[in-house]
Formats: C-alpha cells, structure tokens, sequence
C-alpha cells in the first residue's frame, strides 16, 4: 500500500511536470500569440504584459522544484495553487465576464471553457491528494498540511480576484467625469411582448414603429403608439436572386427600404405594397445605411477599395444615373481607419442632419443634408483617442490584440437630441445600477451641450439593444419586450 502511494505521488510529479514543460515551451515558441491572447482576455487584459512573463516563469519553477525529490513537496504545493489559480480565473470567466473569449490552445485546444474547468478541478484533487501522501511521509501533521493548502490555494484565487478587480478598474471605470442626471426625463407607460427576441427598430413616426427581424429579414412588424400590433408586412423577394447575406429594414416616411450592403442593393416600398422596386444595384457596397429626408438620397458607410480606410458616402437615386460621392474628409482616422473609426450612423428625419457617433472615443460629427461638417462635439466622457490595440498581418491587415475599450453603443436623434448610450460608468455612480441598466446621455446637436443622462432598466436580466424617440415617446427594445417610455419635460422642453 505504501510503494503504491509513492508511486502516485511519483506519477503525478511525473504529471505536472509534463504538463508545465509542455504549456511553458509552446507559450515560449509562440509567445506573441500568447501575449494576444491574455490580452483578448475580458478579465485580465489590463496586465497581459506582466502575466504572459509571470505564468511562463512559474511554470518552469514549478518544473524545476518537481524534478528533484527535496524540493518536489514545494512543487506539489505550486502545482495545485497554480491549478487552482486557473481554476478560478475560468470560473470567472464563465461567471462574471461581458463575453466569453476563445479557448487556449495547445494540447487541450479541443476542450471548451466548461471542460478546462473540469480539468483544471481535477488537477487539482490530484495534487492535494498527492500533498498529502508526500508529506505525511515526512512527518508533517495533517492539520500542517491542510492549512498549507489552504493559504497556498485561497492566496492564489485571491490574487486572480484582486487582478480581475483591477483589471475591469483600469481598462472600464477609471474615466474622470460626472454625470448629472435628470429627474424623471422619461416614464414608462406601456410594454408590448414580442414572439421572439430578434427584433431591431427600424424606423418611427408618431402613430407607429416599425420593427425589422434579424430572423426573418423580410418582415416588418407594425406597433401602433397604443402599443398594439397592427400588422405584419411581408416583403416578397426572391432571395435567390441575389447572395443575400446581410439584408435588412428601414422605414422613412410612407416607404420601407430593404438592402444588403455586400450585394450590393437597395429596394424600396410602399408600405401599403409588399413589392419593392430596385433602386440602387452595383453602385456602392456598404456596412451601414440611413436615408435622407428627400427619400431619394441616402448616406452610407463604405470602405476604401485603396487605403481600405472607413468612409462616408452619399448615393442620389431617381436621376437618368445613381450618382455615388465619396466624402473623404468626414471621418478622420487615428490609428488604422478602420477600427478607430467604427461608429453608430443615423439621421435627424426633421431636418436631414446626419449624425456619426465614433464607437472607441468621445466624439460625434454632426454634418447636413449636404454632407457639410458643422460641428464635431464630444461626449463627456475622457476618451479622445481610441484605445485600439492592433496587429499588423500581411496585406495591410490589421487584428485587434486585446480588447478595445468600448465608449459609445447604440444611439438614435430626433429634433436636435441626440440620445446616446454610453458604455463608461462616471464618477460616484453606483456600480450595481450601472451594471443592471443602460445609461443613455442627451445631447444637443446644434451647440456643445450635454442636457443629462437617463437610465433604461435592464427587462429579465435583459439589457436594452436598441432605442427611437417620437415627439412623445421613446421606444426600446429588450429581449422580446419592446417598451414605450413618455418624454417628460426635462427633455421635451429641448425638443425643437
């Protein structure tokens, strides 16, 4: 029984060591990569430097301290803290992270994060077991033994925690400024329930709102300000006669607009008709789109087929040809055009402005109908240049190394508001109602003015994807409820 025991102690020596030799060398030949991927990590990314250094250097201690037998105890201890630290960084990645980033690699490439955990708890059962059999050899009472365990392995899930607090401190919640909000802006007065929770806002008017379908890209659902659901418009199309691969809804005025940007094409409807007619093929591919308030005008974004740099364009249809003009000028790049740049594109329907919020800074330009820059205002937040870390790959491509700090979400303007949600939690906010709410700011578009900031409640756990304001109401969407919020006077005292 006792040759037994030490040769499971011997074994999963033996164990450990392969498995720290191994992840020690691969991370060492491929450590760039390695690097990348802690600073992919949602919970960490804030130190990947130090701890791409520090993980390596301990796994090559812990093989060290394992190889010999005087100092194999010390490397049991390691082992098992160290698994243990793996262990609950998993467990808060499972638990506590906004997204669930790839698996490592390596030997245990195939497993996903559910089954890491497994392994890593499995790891180290062994290890204690394997603690104790060592050193209850050695003359250490049981109680020595378990409180060394306890301290080596709480300590390591503690520092894990500790870093994990840090981490979304630094890369999130460390933004000087103060929000002031406004009291009671906005009431909410009545929900309607959705059949399935795809559903995007695709335009508003004050009698109804229209909702599109990721789903199901040629439906339109009609609510009316009621809240009631009037109608379904289904589109026909023949979905084979183009590679339809992103088409989506839009509704201005008496029409809808069905489009897919990587065809590229846009239709257009009555909405008493459910049979469009195509009135933009092959003039310009496009990520985004918004329509102008003449009906025949649109502003898309578009990519440079030369610099490959994000850009604004303008398309007028209805002529003898469509007529395509790049405005290069518009957007203005900082770091690689493309992913600094990214942004939210919408228009004021009362007065044609165009409004383009930059997703990764505090900025927002706000040009008109004829695509003239006015004014280039900034949210209130700190975040002027875009925190963007990237990687250069071959052909002038770039991949993001860590991720981004996201400032700046979904937004929609009506009348010279331009409603914006936020992704920075200010000064003396309250982290829980931070986390379980979106934070909307309201800003003018003619003049630097920041009116104040709403929250809009999390439904079921359920955050708001997605909003539009009326005259009257705003509208949001979560999940599978949409709920319509009255404008009260702070706001609509603003509203031109």
């Amino acid at each position: 029984m006792k040759t037994f025991k030490l040769k499971l102690v011997e074994c999963t020596s033996y164990f450990f060591i392969l498995l720290f030799c191994y992840a020690a060398i691969s991370k060492m030949i491929d450590f760039e990569n390695f690097q990348v991927q802690i600073g992919q990590s949602p919970l960490l990314s804030a130190y990947a430097g130090a701890i791409s250094y520090g993980v390596i250097i301990c796994e090559i201690l812990i093989v060290i301290f394992l190889s010999t037998r005087k100092s194999r105890s010390i490397g049991l201890y390691s082992s098992t803290a160290l698994m243990s630290a793996f262990t609950m960084y998993i467990f808060l990645i499972l638990n506590y992270s906004d997204f669930v980033p790839c698996s490592c690699g390596g030997i245990l490439e195939s497993l996903g994060w559910t089954e890491h955990l497994v392994f890593n708890l499995l790891c180290v059962i062994l290890g204690i077991t394997a603690v104790f059999i060592a050193d209850n050899n050695t003359g250490f009472s049981k109680l020595s033994i378990t409180a060394l365990l306890f301290l080596s392995n709480v300590l390591c899930c503690f520092l894990v925690y500790i870093l994990y607090i840090n981490s979304e401190e630094i890369i999130k919640q460390d933004n000087n400024f103060t929000r002031r909000y406004l009291m009671h802006p906005i009431i909410e007065k009545k929900i309607s329930s959705l059949d399935n929770p795809y559903y995007y806002i695709a335009g508003a008017d004050d009698k109804n709102i229209y909702l599109g379908n990721i789903k199901f890209p040629q439906q339109i659902l009609v609510i009316d300000s009621a809240m009631v659901i009037k109608k379904k418009i289904n589109i026909e199309l023949d979905i084979k006669e183009f590679p339809y691969r992103k088409l989506e809804t839009k509704v201005a005025g008496k029409y809808y607009y069905i489009y897919d940007g990587t065809v590229p094409i846009i239709k257009r409807g009555l909405l008493s008709s459910s049979k469009p007619q195509t009135i933009s093929l092959n003039d310009a591919y496009f990520s985004q789109l918004d329509v102008i308030n003449n009906y025949n005008s649109f502003v898309l974004r578009t990519q440079s087929s030369k610099t490959k740099n994000l850009l604004i364009a303008s398309l007028r249809t209805g002529l003898q040809k469509n007529k395509v003009e790049l405005w290069p000028s518009f957007l203005r790049k900082q770091t690689d055009g493309v992913f600094d740049s990214d942004g939210a594109l919408s228009v004021d329907s009362e007065n044609g402005n165009i409004i383009y919020t930059y997703r990764y800074r505090n900025e927002f330009i706000v040009a008109d109908s004829t695509f003239k820059v006015k004014q280039r205002l900034n949210t209130i937040d700190t975040v002027s240049i875009a925190q963007i870390k990237l990687i250069e790959l071959e052909g002038s491509k770039y991949k993001l190394k860590a991720p981004p700090l996201n400032v700046n979400g979904f937004s929609t303007v009506h009348r010279g508001l331009l409603f914006n949600q936020s992704y920075l939690k200010g000064k003396y906010e309250s982290t829980k109602r931070f986390k379980n709410s979106k934070v909307v700011d309201v800003y003018k578009t003619d003049s630097k003015l920041y009116i104040g900031s709403l929250y809009l409640e999390n439904r079921n756990d359920t955050a708001v994807n997605d909003i539009i304001t009326t005259d009257q109401f705003l509208y949001a969407i979560a999940g599978k409820q949409l709920i319509q919020y009255q404008l009260n006077q702070p706001l609509l005292k603003y509203l031109k």
